[in-house]
C-alpha cells in the first residue's frame, strides 16, 4: 500500500539532515531565481514587446506572488520534502494524482538545468574561451553533480558565493546603463515601444511565460522543507524577501537594457547583458563579464538540480518510485541514486533539446504543478495542523488559478506536446512502481 506522502515524518536517522537557516534559505531562492533566466532571456522578451519589457515582468511577477502565497501556507503547514505532491497526496489521497505532479515538478527541476547548461555552453562561455558546446555543457553538468552529492550544506555555500557573484554582475549592468542615461546617451523613449509586428497585448502575454521563467526559485524552496530549521518562521521571510528582491533587480535591469541598446539588437543576441556591457563604452573586459554570466547560470543550474534530485527522494520516499531514489550516502546524507539519475536525464536533454523551448516547457510544466498547489491549498484550508503557520485568504489562490490558466493558453502546441511526453513517461513509471510493490508484498507473504 502506497505510504500516505502528506503525513509521513522524516526519519530522524534516515532522513534528511536539518541544516538550512533563514539567511541561507534566502540566499537559496535569490540564487536559483537570479541565475534562472534574466542573463539569457532578455532578448528572447524584446523579440515579443519591444522595449516594454518591464510589462511581462510585472504580469509575472503578480503570478508568482499569488502563487508563493499559496507555497508559503503549504511549505509552513507541512514541512516536508516533496513539495507539491504531498499537498496532492494530502488534499485528494489519488496517489497517481501525488506521483504525477511531483514527477512534473521533478521533470521542470531537469528540463530548466538542461536550458541553462545549454545557455552556459554559449556566447557567455565564447566570450572566455572558444570549445564545442556540447562537451562543455556535458562537463558542466557533471561538475554540478559532484557539488549536489557532497551535500545540501556545501550546494548552498556554494550558492551563496555564486550569488554575490551573480548579483554583483546584474548592479554592474544597472550601474553602467545609468552611466549611459546620465551621458545622455541612452534613448528611454524606447520604453514605451512595442514590437512593430506584434500586437501589445499577444506580445505581452507571450513574453510572460518567458519572464514568467525567470521568477522560478520559490517552487524549489518547498522541496527543501524537510532540510530547514524552524520552517514556520523562516520560509515566508525567506520567499517574500527573495520575490521582492528579484523584482526590483529584473525592472531595473530591463530599463537599463532598454535604455542602452535598441530592442532589435536585444532581440538578436544570446548574451543579452553582455551586449548591453560593450554597449555602455567603459571599458568593462568582455570576459569578465562573461564568467560573472557563467556563474550565475552555474548557480541556477545547480539549484534546480538540487530540487529535482528532492523531489526524487520525497516521491521514493512514498514509494511512488523505486525505493532506491530514497537511498542516501552514509555519512553525507544525501539522495545519490535521485541526484545521479536527475544528472543523466539532464545530460539526455541538453544534447537534445534547445534553450527557448526548453524554458517554455519548464514553464508549462510547473504551471500545471501550480494549478495542483493552488487548489489543494483550498481544499486544505479546513484541515487543522497543531503548530502556528502562514496563511493566506482564499481569494489568493483563486486568483492564482485564473492567472495560470490564462498563462498557459499561451503556450505553443510544441511545447504541449513535450509535456504530454512527460505525463505518459511518468504514467509508465507509476505503473511499474506500482507492479514492483505488489511483487514485493507477494514476495513478503
Amino acid at each position: 500500500m502506497t505510504k500516505d506522502i502528506s503525513t509521513a515524518e522524516p526519519s530522524t536517522e534516515g532522513g534528511l539532515k536539518r541544516a538550512i537557516g533563514s539567511p541561507l534559505l534566502y540566499a537559496f531562492i535569490v540564487g536559483d531565481t537570479l541565475g534562472a533566466g534574466i542573463y539569457t532571456l532578455v532578448g528572447t522578451m524584446s523579440a515579443d514587446v519591444g522595449g516594454v519589457i518591464w510589462l511581462p515582468l510585472l504580469i509575472a511577477l503578480v503570478l508568482a506572488l499569488l502563487t508563493a502565497g499559496t507555497y508559503a501556507e503549504l511549505i509552513t503547514k507541512y514541512p516536508h520534502a516533496g513539495g507539491a505532491a504531498r499537498y496532492a497526496e494530502r488534499a485528494f489521497n489519488i496517489p497517481y494524482l501525488s506521483f504525477l505532479v511531483g514527477f512534473l515538478m521533478m521533470a521542470s527541476g531537469i528540463t530548466t538545468a538542461a536550458a541553462l547548461a545549454n545557455a552556459f555552453a554559449g556566447d557567455y562561455l565564447a566570450a572566455l574561451i572558444d570549445v564545442p558546446a556540447a562537451p562543455a555543457a556535458v562537463v558542466f553538468i557533471v561538475l554540478l553533480t559532484l557539488i549536489n552529492l557532497r551535500g545540501v550544506r556545501e550546494s548552498l555555500t556554494a550558492n551563496l558565493v555564486a550569488s554575490v557573484i551573480e548579483v554583483s554582475g546584474l548592479v554592474l549592468v544597472i550601474v553602467l546603463a545609468a552611466v549611459v542615461l546620465g551621458s545622455g546617451n541612452g534613448e528611454p523613449a524606447r520604453l514605451l515601444e512595442f514590437a512593430p509586428d506584434v500586437a501589445p497585448l499577444q506580445g505581452a502575454l507571450a513574453a510572460s511565460v518567458i519572464a514568467f521563467f525567470s521568477f522560478l526559485g520559490f517552487e524549489a524552496a518547498a522541496n527543501m522543507a524537510e532540510e530547514v530549521r524552524n520552517p514556520s518562521r523562516a520560509y515566508p521571510r525567506a520567499l517574500f524577501g527573495a520575490i521582492g528582491t528579484a523584482a526590483v533587480v529584473y525592472l531595473l535591469i530591463a530599463l537599463g537594457a532598454v535604455i542602452v541598446l535598441p530592442p532589435a539588437d536585444l532581440a538578436e543576441s544570446t548574451g543579452p547583458l553582455l551586449d548591453v556591457v560593450n554597449a555602455s563604452g567603459v571599458g568593462i573586459p568582455p570576459w569578465l563579464f562573461g564568467l560573472i554570466a557563467l556563474v550565475a547560470i552555474a548557480n541556477g543550474a545547480l539549484l534546480f538540480m538540487v530540487m529535482a534530485s528532492r523531489v526524487g527522494y520525497g516521491l521514493a520516499e512514498a514509494d511512488l518510485l523505486p525505493r532506491a531514489f530514497a537511498r542516501v550516502l552514509p555519512n553525507r546524507r544525501t539522495p545519490f541514486v535521485s541526484i545521479l539519475v536527475v544528472a543523466a536525464l539532464t545530460i539526455v536533454l541538453t544534447l537534445t533539446g534547445e534553450l527557448s523551448t526548453l524554458a517554455e516547457t519548464t514553464v508549462l510544466l510547473l504551471l500545471l504543478v501550480f494549478l495542483s498547489a493552488n487548489v489543494s491549498v483550498l481544499v486544505l484550508k479546513k484541515d487543522k495542523v497543531d503548530h502556528a503557520h502562514f496563511s493566506v485568504p482564499r481569494i489568493v489562490p483563486i486568483l492564482a488559478i485564473i492567472a495560470s490558466i490564462a498563462m498557459l493558453t499561451q503556450q505553443t502546441g510544441v511545447v504541449w506536446l513535450g509535456a504530454l511526453a512527460y505525463m505518459v513517461v511518468g504514467s509508465l513509471l507509476f505503473l511499474a512502481a506500482r507492479a514492483g510493490r505488489k511483487r514485493e508484498a507477494r514476495a513478503a507473504r
